[in-house]
């Protein structure tokens, strides 16, 4: 097994990596809230945790990853009592479009989808676990709300100064700010909105539903134990989530939640976190409209070190977008070549060891995607070459797959329609014809013609061949 290191949030180091077991990571990421499409920001953070998955595969362990569907909290009921429907009409149509949107930019399958709603007995059982322990009880709201001041260490994740914990209060809503921590409610007494949108069960404290931070440890702790090897979400999870996560989770089993945690940056948009409440968000959509390929947002996302803010612009797309073509080229003549050269050999050898060297090192994922260029650099050169070693092409070809595996940036090739291959077939040959004639005005002003349409065309020794630019 390789040597991973990985950031702490923890500790507030890198720190060596390997499962509890030796064989299989079980790593639970914080998934999206179904009541809207996800958004650019969240899927950088869901780029960041499938780096990590591909990266603990490449390392040598198994992958046991569980991501929740957040189908039932405070927002959701909310839509679903503005459009008079259930919270199951308002999260179906967006899980689809989540897992669509997921598939179209690659992300790995996790090995669980856990949604909040099938998992009603196990938080139940949850709050149960905690009242019995002294660490929750029911106030006159008829809500239970989880007693931080009686759980030793609360906010250690965040570093919270204990003067900003007002022990006794209660906070209802799930989103709060630092200045307020309070207690926080594991169980919310049934609302006449809630029992309108079907958001409401039976439960020892009369009709209700769970609090947000409760979803995630019942789920957590169903799939992957007592304690995971590494819990992951974006920066802005750590308080309170993370924290209240930690809190009712240990104060329930007595043992340590989570071995590892570790946290994404921020996506900006003109220096703004994105966020939907502040009206600059992108999604997935809008790069399928604008012709950006999964690629390209790859590359865009894995040019900046997860824990680095990023910040989204056209000129940085364009820039992945021009990027990942000089990646599909190059994987064409590469697919193509029939020999290698001992220099193409040794350029593999330093690939795969300086993409995995940066891998390993924190998931820097900038370093590793500079090595891939380096390469692509070095093999064209040796390609020009012409050499004849079966060997060297093998081993360029499996480094870069190998690398490329981790990665994921060569785009598709552009598809042309059967009119458009029709036409530029009939164009080729009519300059064929025109070359052959001797008549090289003609010839090159219908090659000017052809790229007009989006065609790149290449002269060589097997004749002309064509594709889409882009």
């Amino acid at each position: 097994m390789a040597t991973l290191r990985l950031y702490n949030t923890m500790s507030r180091a890198v720190e060596e990596f390997a499962p509890a077991d030796g064989r299989t990571a079980r790593v639970y990421t914080c998934g999206p809230t179904v009541y809207n499409p996800a958004h650019l920001g969240n899927f950088r953070s869901f780029l960041f945790e499938d780096l990590l998955r591909r990266v603990l595969r490449l390392a040598g362990y198994d992958v046991l990853q569980v991501m929740n569907l957040t189908d039932v909290d405070d927002k959701i009921i909310k839509r679903a009592a503005e459009r008079g429907v259930t919270i199951g009409e308002i999260t179906e149509p967006v899980v689809e479009v989540f897992h669509d949107d997921r598939k179209f930019l690659r992300i790995q399958d996790a090995e669980q989808y856990p949604k909040a709603t099938q998992h009603i007995p196990e938080m139940i059982a949850l709050v149960q676990s905690l009242m019995e322990r002294g660490l929750a009880y029911q106030a006159e709201d008829g809500s239970v709300y989880f007693a931080i001041g009686k759980f030793d260490g609360y906010g250690r994740l965040s570093r919270l100064d204990a003067r900003e914990i007002r022990a006794g209060a209660r906070v209802a809503h799930d989103d709060y700010t630092k200045e307020n921590a309070q207690d926080f409610a594991l169980w919310k007494a049934a609302k006449p909105e809630d029992e309108a949108a079907a958001a409401a069960w039976d439960s020892p404290w009369g009709r209700g539903r769970p609090g947000w931070h409760l979803e995630c440890s019942a789920m957590a702790m169903k799939y992957l134990g007592k304690t995971m090897d590494i819990h992951c979400g974006a920066v802005d999870l750590v308080f309170p989530h993370h924290d209240d996560e930690i809190a009712q989770s240990e104060g329930a089993t007595g043992v340590e939640f989570a071995r590892f945690w570790c946290h994404g940056e921020f996506l900006l948009t003109e220096g703004a976190k994105m966020a939907k409440r502040i009206g600059n968000v992108a999604t997935v959509a809008d790069l399928r409209e604008q012709n950006v390929s999964a690629a390209a947002f790859r590359h865009f996302v894995f040019s900046t070190h997860y824990r680095k803010q990023l910040n989204l612009s056209g000129d940085a797309l364009e820039a992945s977008i021009e990027g990942v073509r000089r990646v599909r080229d190059f994987a064409e003549r590469l697919e193509a070549a029939s020999g290698g050269t001992p220099g193409l050999a040794g350029a593999a050898a330093d690939l795969v060891r300086d993409a995995e060297a940066a891998l390993f090192d924190d998931l820097n994922a900038p370093a590793a995607v500079g090595a891939l260029f380096t390469f692509i650099r070095r093999a064209n050169a040796e390609l020009d070459r012409r050499g004849d070693d079966a060997d060297a092409l093998r081993a360029a070809r499996e480094a870069f797959a190998r690398v490329n595996g981790v990665l994921d940036i060569v785009p598709d090739a552009p598809r042309a329609d059967d009119e458009l291959a029709a036409w530029v077939d009939e164009r080729l040959a009519a300059r064929k014809d025109a070359r052959a004639r001797r008549d090289f005005a003609s010839a090159d002003a219908i090659r000017v013609e052809i790229e007009a349409r989006g065609i790149a065309i290449e002269d060589g020794p097997w004749g002309t061949r064509w594709k889409l630019a882009r």
